[in-house]
């Protein structure tokens, strides 16, 4: 969820229809933190590897679910939750003709309830960032051979990667996390993403 992500689409070209309607609400309803076009790019190209079932943490207007659900295959279930009734309600309206798609209210461990998942966007909690938000369990929302995307980083230029002056330690849970193999991604120059995959064995 990026501060100035709805801005950032200003000008873009080739999105997804799903992907210009959930923009169009957030705009209509003064929402700025949609995933960025890179985010949202890459979330599209894994959403068409999942097998069975996606989940998100933080649905927001339904931006980064659009481009989840653009790119999965058919028979693909997709489940996000949101903690604000208003914006979940509102986020649920933009894919009401779309059957496999289910906003959830709540907090972001109700996404449990539907797991696990062959590909899991942490975006609104479970990452492991802020004060009392601990990381989300792997090994119980990820099917084996699952991915996991953990977003909004800064592009780590040393080791150990910092954030605001100390060790980034939500960073180093992800890609050293003993049930995934992860790699950090550099989306664009002041974005990126963790990827892992859960280990077979």
């Amino acid at each position: 969820m990026a501060t100035d992500g709805t801005d950032a689409y200003g000008g873009a070209a080739g999105l997804p229809p799903l992907v210009r309607d959930a923009l169009a609400a957030a705009r209509a309803h003064g929402f700025p933190y949609s995933c960025r076009p890179e985010q949202g790019r890459l979330l599209h190209a894994l959403a068409g590897g999942a097998g069975a079932r996606i989940g998100e943490t933080g649905t927001g207007l339904g931006v980064g679910l659009a481009w989840l659900a653009s790119g999965a295959r058919p028979g693909v279930r997709l489940y996000s939750v949101e903690r604000d009734p208003e914006r979940a309600r509102l986020a649920a309206g933009v894919f009401a003709d779309r059957p496999g798609v289910t906003v959830l209210t709540g907090d972001w461990r109700r996404i449990s309830e539907h797991g696990p998942f062959d590909l899991l966007v942490l975006d609104g909690g479970g990452q492991g960032k802020a004060p009392g938000d601990e990381p989300a369990d792997v090994a119980e929302l990820l099917a084996p051979g699952g991915t996991v995307v953990v977003d909004d980083f800064t592009p780590a230029t040393g080791w150990p990667p910092l954030h605001e002056g100390a060790v980034d330690r939500a960073r180093l849970h992800w890609l050293g996390h003993p049930a995934l193999r992860s790699a950090e991604l550099r989306l664009a120059a002041d974005l990126s993403a963790v990827v892992g995959t859960r280990r077979l064995v």
